[in-house]
């Protein structure tokens, strides 16, 4: 922990959140690959705080079940949603009532909101020996925004006036506060108990927390955010749109600087926890989605959705959707390919042209070129599976598996009736369906005899134009005979 890691990190995340018109809590909607929450949450991870406390109230247990599904994340319940006042003293009561240090307190709904940010507000207050340190930004419009005026001495923070309630002057100021705050934790404690509730909400609201201790001659103070867009709360779809085209392009031009050719970034998106490594590169109408990680000299795209997926080193995924995948260095997707969960294609393997694959190993320069489905099976390495083959893996009651061997060459259009194992070195014809184990280094055959009835068209069909191009080819080779 560093010395200016706070003590606790309060987030404030149980309003309902009407105005998003949804069944889905506000704080629960999704934007490149966490939710509202989820992005702020991560965020105040970066500072390392002793504690971490997210209160929530509407459909709670939703949104806690929801933070518990990666790393367990600590709750506190506000029943009734009593103000912003009302909500951090709910969290400091989880925490066992005052927290001795820094407490910062964000809102659930900023998922623009960046670590360093959170970082530079938490060193500001330190270095100012700050009572209360407010998270400003400067906006090119601050209308509807509350004021932040300033001491033009010390530039301290006097007072934070609502646009409503301000003047000419000051709503010509540019500067705005966040809602965002870093306390001293025992000081924010004693004020809380003196918040009133005399307001036409009849609610304890965090900012009188400020006047309160400023009266009580303790120092109030801000610091500016360098991009004034972090500090953008979400309170309807629009809202939710654009936080995550700006959210798209920072994550973007991250993986840029990193090294990764984003060939179009207007029709690219990539989630927050995507990985990446140089001289990655991502072509238009690709979505890079989940845990994906892109290996040196790799290339995904055009339009692809590649979610929860290891694409290895120098691998290829073109025009195709792969989902909790993995795939090997050198190895070529697509076009039109779809590797479902599970799937994991080795070194230089192939899964071709509308070929799809669930939770099949492929071996090392196995090759799976078109129009083909494997599922529920191992194929070992230098294998060559023929155009329009299937791997029937279901019963109607359970799912069941095929193995195929090294070096082998199967026909096209075969048909593997699993449970069977195909041994190394198989030849398999074309046609054939595959019931029965093969031994290694056999040919299997399995397929009736084909039987040539002549004749069969003229008397079956008479007068059809099949019969009539027989007729006139029957003639045409008698005539050079």
């Amino acid at each position: 922990m560093s010395a200016t890691s706070p003590a606790a990190v309060v987030v404030l995340a149980a309003g309902e959140g009407t105005r998003m018109k949804s069944k889905t809590p506000k704080v629960l909607h999704e934007i490149s690959g966490r939710s509202l929450v989820g992005h702020v949450v991560a965020a105040a991870r970066e500072l390392a705080p002793q504690h971490l406390v997210v209160v929530v109230g509407h459909a709670g247990e939703q949104v806690t079940a929801h933070l518990n599904a990666g790393t367990p994340v600590r709750t506190a319940f506000q029943a009734e949603q009593n103000g912003t006042g009302h909500a951090v003293r709910m969290g400091l009561e989880e925490l066992g009532g005052n927290v001795e240090g820094t407490v910062i307190v964000v809102c659930g709904d900023t998922p623009l909101l960046s670590g360093e940010t959170l970082g530079a507000l938490a060193a500001t207050h330190a270095a100012d020996a700050n009572a209360v340190t407010v998270l400003s930004a400067e906006v090119p419009d601050s209308t509807g925004y509350g004021r932040i005026v300033r001491d033009p001495a010390t530039g301290a923070v006097t007072e934070i006036v609502e646009h409503k309630d301000a003047t000419d002057e000051q709503r010509a100021i540019r500067e705005i506060n966040s809602g965002v705050f870093a306390f001293d934790g025992r000081l924010l404690g004693d004020a809380l108990g003196k918040v009133r509730t005399d307001n036409s909400q009849g609610e304890e609201y965090l900012t009188d927390v400020l006047s309160i201790l400023r009266e009580a001659g303790h120092r109030v103070g801000a610091s500016v955010a360098g991009d004034h867009r972090e500090i953008l709360g979400i309170n309807n779809r629009l809202q939710l749109a654009e936080a995550r085209r700006l959210l798209n392009e920072r994550l973007l031009e991250r993986a840029m600087l990193a090294g990764v050719t984003v060939v179009d970034p207007s029709s690219t998106l990539i989630d927050a926890t995507v990985t990446y490594e140089r001289d990655a590169v991502v072509h238009p109408g690709t979505q890079l989605l989940g845990t994906t990680h892109l290996a040196e000299d790799s290339e995904v795209g055009p339009n692809s959705r590649i979610e929860s997926t290891v694409v290895g080193a120098g691998a290829r995924v073109d025009n195709s959707v792969t989902l909790s995948a993995e795939i090997g260095a050198g190895a070529l997707v697509g076009p039109y390919a779809y590797l479902r969960p599970g799937t994991r294609l080795g070194t230089k393997a192939k899964a071709g042209t509308y070929v799809e694959m669930k939770n099949a190993t492929i071996g090392e320069g196995t090759k799976v070129p078109h129009l083909s489905y494997v599922g529920d099976a191992t194929i070992g390495d230098h294998t060559n599976i023929g155009a329009a083959s299937v791997f029937v893996n279901y019963d109607g009651v359970a799912k069941h598996h095929t193995t195929i061997g090294s070096h082998c060459r199967t026909g096209s259009d075969n048909m593997f009736v699993a449970p069977v194992t195909v041994g190394d070195g198989v030849y398999t014809a074309a046609g054939s369906v595959i019931t029965k184990d093969v031994p290694a280094g056999s040919l299997a055959v399995a397929r009736g005899q084909q039987r040539n009835i002549e004749g069969w068209v003229a008397r079956k069909r008479p007068g059809s134009a099949a019969a009539q191009a027989a007729q006139a080819s029957s003639r045409e080779t008698d005539g050079q005979s």
